[in-house]
């Protein structure tokens, strides 16, 4: 009895694999995960563009900005093999100065000015 059970499922399993709708499913599937992935490199592309062409043009960039852009952006991108413009943008970005977010001035005169004041 339980030769008939393997050669059954021995069938089964040859007729699943032989089918062209198994076949259609899993091609199905990476075309899906290729047009999946398209579009994200597309998105992560117009996001370096945009966000690189902005603090290019402001001529400078934040610490934050600036490992941001290259963690959640440019590095995801670059593995999942993109390339071109998005690589010269980056390039120039890497050449920006670094500026915080406020000018260390600025922050000596506000705890100056709330000593003067009394508060701590």
């Amino acid at each position: 009895m339980s030769d008939i059970i393997v050669v059954a499922l021995i069938t089964f399993v040859a007729t699943v694999g032989a089918s062209g709708g198994f076949w259609a499913f899993i091609t199905r599937k990476d075309v899906l995960k290729s047009a999946t992935t398209q579009l994200l490199l597309g998105l992560a592309h117009d996001r370096i563009i945009f966000l690189g062409m902005g603090y290019i043009e402001r001529g400078s960039i934040t610490k934050d900005e600036y490992e941001d852009f290259h963690k959640y952006l440019y590095t995801p991108y670059s593995r999942f093999g993109g390339n071109g413009l998005a690589d010269r943008i980056k390039l120039q970005v890497d050449q920006l100065p670094i500026k915080s977010d406020r000018p260390i001035v600025k922050i000596v005169k506000e705890t100056h000015a709330e000593d003067r004041s009394g508060r701590n």
